[in-house]
């Protein structure tokens, strides 16, 4: 048991760049890889470091995060040593219903750290995909007598406007600390929004920042850039994988990594715990692939039944492909049901999907438009359809595509939806 230390997962995020996958759910709730949802990565990390000690901090639709964690039991959090609380905001006090910011999330659960007074807090993100042993966090955290230690790692220079940049010097002393920038990075070293701190460094500086009407109540872009020039601040490189899975294309791209040995994403080694308590016993069902099916370099949930073709794709429980259909580079949830004769093709579909016969999704053009809509989220090729959609038998929808949840035969007045359209309630949005 890792003694004297606390684990707090920041878990409320809205993540608006993951569209209608998490309108309805908060983004560590969206499912992943199969069998996970993205907050089981980072709850596993703390189990298997012998953390028995964790609060999650919900606040946007926290209601499928607080169905799937439950007490924590899938994870081992039970018995007398463990405590595992989820921390939705506090609502009709004298602070703010909603979090502010990361620190203002913290600052509001003070009173439940304070309960079991450990000597360290992680602060942790419920919303990436990586496997972390933080016993060597925390050693290095120790060694060096830090008031804080941030966990960086190298990212491209396009990518440092999405990170926050910290520039170390050869002992790991942060000298400099840039949140998102623009232009002119500092380093190419990205913070993870994975922190180890001294409870008594944290306690004083969350107060102040809670005290200052200036500040946004960020730890990125307030609080950090202060600590470095008063207190003892260092930067722990994490070499191996880890991924935001932030927007669509990251969020697909780190599905398909289940897939490549080489990616650095490996879920059996990880051991990653989930909760299967909440699966329809149907889904749980062995998995079937009958005469005319086949499937090549994918992930299989179980209960799924295979008639057709499945390609370097991730399908969830409970899927049913049909005949002479053929599903490739693709991601397919719960529930979803492919009829005959059917293709998809990078596409993505939410839970409960059907797809009628002789359909085609997600035709890939190398001139096909943007999302006309939504630009900064459908740009790479990908569909997206929503939860529980029933599209109509022979229907064309094109790349870039965005099919709201929900939607029937009624509400696809065309049977050819063009690339970059999205599809609502109204009808299609028009050139």
């Amino acid at each position: 048991m890792a003694d004297g230390v606390m684990a707090m997962i920041l878990a409320g995020g809205q993540g608006s760049r993951l569209s209608i996958l998490s309108s309805n759910r908060a983004k560590p709730a969206v499912p992943f890889g199969s069998n996970y949802r993205i907050v089981d990565f980072t709850v596993s990390n703390v189990m298997h470091s012998d953390i028995r000690r964790i609060g999650i901090l919900t606040q946007y639709k926290p209601y499928s995060l607080m169905n799937h964690f439950g007490m924590g039991e899938a994870w081992g959090f039970a018995g007398r040593r463990a405590v595992a609380k989820i921390l939705p905001p506090y609502i009709g006090g004298k602070d703010s219903d909603w979090y502010a910011g990361t620190a203002d999330a913290i600052y509001q659960n003070l009173s439940f750290v304070d309960r079991f007074e450990p000597e360290t807090i992680l602060i942790l993100s419920g919303d990436h995909i990586y496997r972390m042993e933080y016993a060597d966090l925390l050693t290095f955290h120790t060694n060096n007598n830090a008031d804080l230690t941030v966990a960086t790692q190298a990212v491209s220079l396009e990518d440092t406007q999405r990170f926050g940049i910290v520039k170390a010097d050869r002992r790991g002393r942060i000298e400099g600390f840039q949140e998102k920038p623009q232009s002119d990075p500092i380093s190419n070293q990205g913070s993870l929004g994975i922190y180890a701190f001294k409870r008594s460094v944290l306690e004083q500086w969350l107060r102040e920042d809670a005290a200052n009407p200036k500040s946004s109540h960020d730890f990125g872009a307030d609080m950090i850039p202060q600590m470095i020039h008063e207190c003892s601040c260092y930067a722990y490189e994490f070499p191996r994988y880890w991924r935001d899975v932030g927007t669509l294309q990251s969020y697909w791209e780190a599905n398909m990594d289940c897939l490549s040995p080489n990616s650095g994403l490996n879920l059996h080694q990880w051991q990653v715990h989930t909760n299967c308590g909440n699966v329809p016993g149907a889904y749980l069902a062995p998995t079937q692939v009958l005469d005319g099916g086949s499937t090549v370099n994918s992930m299989v949930g179980k209960g799924c039944t295979i008639r057709g073709k499945v390609v370097n794709s991730v399908l969830f429980h409970g899927v049913e492909v049909g005949h002479d259909c053929e599903i490739r580079d693709s991601v397919v949830m719960d529930g979803a049901r492919i009829e005959d004769g059917t293709r998809l093709h990078r596409v993505i579909c939410d839970k409960g999907v059907r797809i009628g016969e002789g359909c085609c999704l997600g035709r890939l053009s190398r001139q096909a438009q943007v999302n006309r809509l939504h630009p900064d989220h459908l740009w790479t090729g990908l569909t997206l359809i929503g939860k529980n959609v029933r599209v109509p038998p022979n229907t064309r929808i094109g790349s870039n595509c965005l099919v709201h949840p929900a939607l029937d035969y009624s509400h696809f007045p065309d049977s050819d939806i063009p690339c970059g359209t999205t599809v609502t309630l109204n009808g299609h949005d028009k050139e």
